[in-house]
């Protein structure tokens, strides 16, 4: 899984998490001690003495934020026809659920069972807020400066080939070398982008189509969260590409665009509308 792929939601799900595997092994509820009598050698149960508070509350909400971060990594795979991330909401929700109504027949509730109450509210929080507000669906990590890139077959990139590389001076998508986007050539002046071509392709048809080995890699950036479908056409998708991270689009197939996420995986990007290259 990409680290860098993970929003400030999933941070959220994954803090809570953390809390209330903590809290399960803090005391569940505190010590009535009576006056004259030494109390400290009496051991207050934790989560891990009360199997039904344990899975129900503790367990059930680990579960579900493991569900939630597989589910955005993997939004393809789900289960009895729920995703994922939704079936991990359905945790959490249903351990906060199972923490309140705890608490509240408790009658003298531990540090455990009340930090655990917390966990379980931010954790159902998390898991439910992070696709509906902007900010908990904004990249948890900013998108690194790539220092240096292999080509997209293996090879080492040769002298003068440019890789886009984000933050260096690129034309826009779609543009010819040479002239603004979307400018077309003036009547009586040559089409700049083919002053350079070799006499063949000048004599090409105006309607054909760009050869592939003229495609330039470069990198890229999503707006909004899409997803990356395998080259083979299988209708599901492989990956999402997150915004805020970069990636390398190394061909160019029909209006969609080849795509290699940064573990390597390659697939195909539909829809390429607003992307910004680097």
């Amino acid at each position: 899984m990409n680290i860098r792929s993970l929003t400030r939601g999933d941070g959220v799900v994954i803090g809570a998490a953390v809390v209330l595997f903590i809290a399960s092994f803090l005391d569940l509820a505190g010590i009535d001690c009576p006056a004259g009598l030494n109390c400290s050698s009496f051991d207050a149960p934790n989560a891990w003495d009360a199997l039904g508070v344990l899975m129900s509350v503790f367990l059930a909400g680990i579960i579900g934020a493991v569900l939630v971060i597989v589910g955005r990594a993997m939004p393809s795979r789900k289960v009895v026809g729920l995703d994922l991330g939704q079936f991990g909401a359905a945790f959490c929700v249903f351990a906060l659920w199972t923490a309140f109504w705890t608490i509240i027949d408790a009658s003298d509730a531990g540090t455990g069972l009340i930090l655990g109450l917390l966990a379980t509210i931010v954790l159902a929080g998390g898991a439910v807020a992070t696709p509906l507000v902007p900010a908990l669906k904004a990249p948890l990590m900013g998108a690194p400066r790539p220092q240096a890139v292999q080509s997209p077959y293996g090879g080492q990139p040769q002298p003068g080939q440019d890789y886009g590389y984000p933050g260096a001076q690129q034309q826009p998508y779609g543009a010819q070398p040479g002239q603004p986007y979307g400018a077309q050539p003036q009547p009586g002046q040559p089409d700049p982008a083919m002053a350079h071509a070799p006499q063949a392709q000048q004599q090409a048809p105006q309607g054909g189509s760009a050869p592939a080995g003229d495609f330039t890699p470069f990198w890229f950036a999503v707006p909004v969260a899409r997803p990356l479908y395998g080259e083979d056409g299988s209708p599901g998708p492989i990956a999402e590409l997150a915004p805020g991270t970069w990636y390398l689009a190394v061909e160019q197939r029909g209006p969609g665009l080849i795509a290699q996420t940064q573990d390597g995986r390659r697939g195909v990007l539909q829809d390429t509308t607003g992307i910004q290259r680097g």
